[in-house]
């Protein structure tokens, strides 16, 4: 079509399950991708304690050790560099039901956002979910971030009225929820 636009993208994208080698790069999404976020959020001094180094652990951890088949780390990448993360597992909500899942973190570095790494993300944690038994998803964002709460709700998961403290932090989040099949009204447990 003469005159229009043609926009080529040579990087090669997808989902994997991580790989022991993918951790320092997670840690780093995390730590980029969480002060950019939260910087108005959560105090100075916490935004500085999300560093690579600290966030390493932990993240060892859940990619080679997973408690479970139905806990998996799943990275988004651009040719070969990790540009995004997922973590889900079985809820460990209060009121969770024994068929409830959640995306526990999910993350895109500030400089690969709006590529639709966080959509592939998304749906291949509910895929993975799905393929291990649980009916449900939920996801907890901080109350003011505006930018995650709207994606959550264009991916199909809606607020369902539960709100924690984020670790014990002067923060609220709001649990959005979904059937894996659907979108989920109401209260968590049955579904």
């Amino acid at each position: 079509m003469p005159g229009a636009a043609t926009f080529l993208s040579s990087a090669d994208v997808s989902v994997r399950a991580a790989r022991a080698g993918d951790v320092p790069a997670i840690a780093a999404v995390q730590a980029r991708a969480w002060r950019a976020a939260y910087a108005g959020l959560l105090d100075p001094g916490t935004l500085e304690g999300l560093t690579p180094d600290a966030l390493t652990g932990p993240w060892r951890a859940a990619v080679t050790r997973p408690p479970s088949a139905r806990h998996a780390v799943l990275v988004a990448v651009a040719d070969d560099l990790v540009v995004g993360f997922a973590a889900v597992a079985p809820s460990e909500d209060a009121d969770a039901a024994a068929g409830d899942g959640e995306v526990v973190a999910l993350a895109v570095d500030p400089a690969h956002q709006r590529a639709g790494h966080g959509s592939r993300l998304l749906a291949a944690a509910t895929d993975h979910l799905r393929v291990a038994g649980l009916r449900t998803v939920a996801a907890w964002t901080p109350a003011g971030d505006g930018p995650r709460r709207a994606f959550l709700t264009a991916a199909g998961l809606r607020a369902d009225g539960a709100t924690r403290a984020y670790q014990g932090l002067d923060l609220t989040e709001v649990r959005y929820s979904a059937t894996l099949d659907g979108p989920r009204d109401g209260a968590r447990g049955g579904a």
